[in-house]
C-alpha cells in the first residue's frame, strides 16, 4: 500500500508537497483506501498524479529504456528559471508484505543525484542501500547485495536508478519495492487505443472475471445486457485483400523493371511514367496495410453490445461518452480489487454520472468488495462525491485532498482535515462557497464584458 508520497519541482509543483494517505481518525488501518484531489482547472491536480507516474516509471525504466546518454526526462518547474538548476525530489512510503519501506530520489536533467531506500521491520530503521551520484553504500543487512556490489557498480550509469539496475539482478531483499512500482501501481491517465485491447483481454482472461465485468456493466443502468467479444473478420479480410494487391504491384514493378533494363532504355518515356506511379500505388497499400496491422494489434477483436431492448447488437463506437468510459475503467478496477494494486485515475468522472463514481469509490471503501485493501487515487471536480449519497457519505474526511495554485503559478497541495471539519458537515456546500479554497475565482461581470468586448482595445 501507498502510505504518503512527497515531490518538489515537477511540472506546476515547486515547493515539495506531501500526499498523506494515513487514516486521521481510525489508527488501527494502515493506510486509507480512497484519496480524493479536487481543484479548479490547472491548479496541478493531474501533475500531482503524474509526478507518482514518472516516479514509478523511472524504477520501471531508467536503466532498461532510458538512453545511456540521454540524461533524465524530468520537467522541472518552468515559471521559475532557477528551477531548472535545482533537482527534482521523490519520495514514497510504502507498505508490502507486512514490512514499512522508504524510498526516493533526487534528479537533475544530467543524472540522479541521490537515491535511497530504507525499512522498517519491528518499527526499527534499516539502510537497505545509499546513493550519493555514483558512490553506493550498502546496509549490512543486505548481504546478497553487497556480494554483488561490484559487478553492479560496473553497470551503473549517472541517468539510471539503482533500483532500476538491482531489479535486474533479481535482488531478494530489493524486489519487493521494485515490484511496487513495475507491478502493484496502475495508471489511468486518459484515453487510449489500447484500452479496447485491455477490454478484450479481461473478458478472454477467464469466464468469472468476465461474468463480473458483464455484471457491472448490466447493474451500471446504461442500456446494456450483454457484451461479446468476436474476431474482426472484416479487418482480417481487409488485410489479407491488402497482402494481395501489393503482391500484385511487387510482381508487376519487377516485371516493368525487367522490361525496361532488357530495352537498355532506362526509366525514360512512359515506362518511366508507369514506374513511378505504380511505385506511389505500392507506398499507398503499403501504408493502408501497415494502419491496418496496427489496429488489429491493438484490438484483434471487436466489441458488441446488447441491449435490454434487443435489436442490432452495438459496437463500441455506438456507445455513448459515458458508457465506454464506464467499459475502459472496469477491467482496471477489477484488477486492482483483485490483486491489491494501487490505482491511480485522472479525472476519474470524466462523462461518468456521479452516482455511477459513488458507486466506483464505494467499491474501494467497503472491506466486503475490498478484502486486500486496494487503493483508489484520483482527481475529480466532481463536488457530489463530498456530499452524502442514500444518507451515507462517499468519501471520508481524511480522503479529501486539494490543490490550489499561487500567485507564483506554483501548485499547493493540503489535507480537508487541515479546516477540522466536523462529522455529518455539508462539505460540497463549503467548498463550492469558497471556505476551504482550491475553487476558481470567476465573475459574471468579467465573462459578459468578455463576450461583448468591452476590455477588448480597439
Amino acid at each position: 500500500m501507498l502510505r504518503s508520497f512527497r515531490v518538489s519541482n515537477h511540472r506546476s509543483i515547486r515547493r515539495e508537497q506531501e500526499l498523506v494517505l494515513l487514516p486521521a481518525y481510525h489508527d488501527e488501518e494502515p493506510a486509507v483506501t480512497v484519496a480524493a484531489v479536487y481543484g479548479a482547472n490547472a491548479s496541478g491536480k493531474s501533475n500531482l498524479l503524474d509526478a507518482l507516474r514518472f516516479m514509478a516509471l523511472a524504477v520501471r525504466d531508467s536503466f532498461g529504456r532510458w538512453a545511456p546518454d540521454g540524461g533524465v526526462p524530468r520537467k522541472p518547474f518552468k515559471l521559475d528559471p532557477a528551477a531548472a538548476d535545482e533537482p527534482s525530489l521523490f519520495v514514497v512510503e510504502l507498505l508490502t508484505e507486512g514490512v514499512r519501506y522508504t524510498y526516493g530520489f533526487a534528479v537533475d536533467d544530467d543524472r540522479v543525484l541521490e537515491e535511497w531506500l530504507y525499512s522498517y521491520p519491528e518499527k526499527r530503521k534499516r539502510i537497505l542501500f545509499e546513493r550519493e551520484n555514483d558512490e553506493i553504500k550498502v546496509g549490512t543487512t543486505v548481504p546478497e547485495l553487497a556480494t554483488r556490489l561490484e559487478l553492479l557498480r560496473g553497470l551503473m550509469r549517472p541517468n539510471a536508478l539503482f533500483l532500476s539496475l538491482a531489479a535486474q539482478s533479481n535482488i531478494d531483499q530489493l524486489m519487493p519495492v521494485y515490484r511496487c512500482f513495475a507491478d502493484a501501481l496502475g495508471f489511468r491517465t486518459r484515453p487510449s487505443s489500447y484500452d479496447l485491447r485491455r477490454v478484450v483481454d479481461f473478458l478472454r482472461s477467464s469466464p468469472a472475471g468476465s461474468a463480473r465485468f458483464i455484471e457491472l456493466v448490466r447493474v451500471a443502468d446504461v442500456g446494456i445486457s450483454d457484451v461479446l467479444v468476436e474476431d474482426d473478420s472484416g479487418l482480417r479480410q481487409e488485410m489479407a485483400e491488402l497482402e494481395t494487391i501489393r503482391a500484385r504491384m511487387k510482381s508487376e514493378r519487377e516485371n516493368l523493371l525487367s522490361q525496361l533494363a532488357d530495352k537498355g532504355i532506362g526509366r525514360q518515356g512512359r515506362g518511366k511514367s508507369r514506374l513511378e506511379a505504380l511505385e506511389t500505388e505500392l507506398l499507398h497499400v503499403t501504408r493502408r496495410l501497415r494502419l491496418a496491422a496496427d489496429r488489429a494489434r491493438d484490438c484483434p477483436a471487436q466489441i458488441r453490445f446488447m441491449h435490454n431492448s434487443g435489436g442490432e447488437l452495438f459496437d463500441f463506437d455506438d456507445e455513448s461518452d459515458g458508457t465506454r468510459s464506464w467499459l475502459r475503467l472496469l477491467p482496471v478496477v477489477l484488477t486492482a480489487l483483485d490483486t491489491a494494486r494501487t490505482l491511480v485515475v485522472d479525472e476519474i468522472d470524466t462523462s461518468l454520472h456521479p452516482k455511477l463514481t459513488a458507486q466506483l469509490v464505494r467499491l474501494f471503501r467497503d472491506p466486503e468488495t475490498n478484502p486486500r485493501r486496494a487503493q483508489l487515487i484520483f482527481s475529480t471536480h466532481d463536488t457530489s462525491l463530498l456530499g452524502t449519497m442514500l444518507g451515507e457519505e462517499v468519501l471520508a474526511r481524511d480522503q479529501v485532498w486539494f490543490m490550489e495554485k499561487g500567485q507564483n503559478g506554483a501548485s499547493n497541495l493540503f489535507p480537508l482535515t487541515d479546516f477540522h471539519p466536523r462529522k455529518g458537515e455539508n462539505t460540497e456546500r463549503r467548498y463550492l462557497g469558497g471556505s476551504y479554497g482550491a475553487v476558481p475565482v470567476l465573475s459574471d461581470r468579467e465573462f459578459a464584458d468578455a463576450v461583448l468586448g468591452r476590455n477588448v482595445a480597439s
